[in-house]
């Protein structure tokens, strides 16, 4: 749950206040010419900017973005290395039908059980966090996976697996809205859907490199190969990604925030006033949690 911002090391002002900087107009506001005219950064929510149109997407926002997409890909490999990863391992241990299909469907109830959680995680300890949970618990899952010489290890392996999955692909849309401008959100956001279907693609290609491989060893590599992307997914997280900046900004870290919004806001763009919005946001956000009532 996020908490109630506290003010931090940086002063932010009301909209009145920043609008300006250095007795200069930002012409990102609406109406910049025209000072008998509210003058808000309520555009930033809303694709207003006055005469200079929307802001654009930066070179670092759209990496930011590839690399939250790049989790669901986990996802989508699972779905496609089952399809013929599935038959082989039916084949090789001996499963019955009703046996390969509670294991297959599984994924679908642990990653319900991990998407629960991952709201109080992420908001407690930040997105970045929670994508390295997300994908040692692939990783964990996938090795189980590959290793299993029974039916009940491959389940234990399977649980880690749903839960990674559910866990991360329920934070990479959050991510990737607030590490974008409000105009492109949506066209951003989608990115993790077609990472899904491109992980779904790679599992199929699974099936093609093993396809000369004996059956006993071939659903263990396919397996096996699903812990590389997760495996990258942390070293972007440790080298690339930067936090969420709402959830910097929930946390009293204003600073760090604006920092980060340089990066995804065109030169000389005003973030403060984007801080002070997103503050704006948060608190009441928190406000209507704790409402009484319904």
């Amino acid at each position: 749950m996020e908490s109630d911002a506290a003010m931090g090391d940086v002063e932010l002002t009301g909209p009145d206040e920043v609008r300006s900087s250095g007795g200069t107009q930002d012409p990102h506001l609406p109406n910049p010419d025209q000072p008998k005219l509210e003058q808000t950064h309520e555009g930033e929510f809303h694709d207003d900017h006055g005469e200079s149109g929307p802001v654009g997407v930066t070179k670092a926002t759209y990496l930011f973005v590839f690399c939250a997409a790049l989790n669901s890909c986990n996802l989508g490999y699972d779905i496609g290395v089952n399809t013929d990863a599935g038959p082989k391992l039916q084949s090789s241990m001996g499963l019955t039908d009703v046996q390969l299909e509670i294991f297959m469907g599984s994924l679908n109830l642990f990653a319900m059980v991990g998407s629960l959680s991952s709201h109080f995680f992420s908001d407690r300890y930040g997105r970045r966090v929670s994508f390295v949970v997300a994908a040692i618990s692939f990783i964990i899952g996938v090795i189980i996976q590959a290793t299993a010489a029974s039916y009940g290890m491959l389940m234990f392996g399977r649980v880690f697996v749903g839960l990674g999955v559910g866990f991360g692909l329920a934070i990479d849309p959050v991510y990737i809205a607030e590490i974008s401008p409000a105009a492109h959100r949506g066209k951003l956001v989608t990115w993790s859907e077609i990472a899904i279907n491109v992980g779904i693609v790679l599992g199929f290609i699974s099936g093609a490199v093993f396809y000369n491989v004996p059956e006993e060893q071939a659903w263990r590599y396919m397996f096996g190969l699903g812990a590389i992307m997760p495996a990258i997914m942390i070293v972007l997280v440790k080298t690339t990604m930067p936090e969420s900046p709402r959830w910097l900004v929930s946390k009293g870290r204003q600073a760090e925030a604006a920092q980060i919004l340089q990066k995804v806001y065109p030169p000389d763009y005003n973030v403060d006033a984007v801080v002070y919005e997103i503050n704006e946001s948060v608190q009441r956000e928190y406000a209507a949690e704790h409402a009484m009532g319904w």
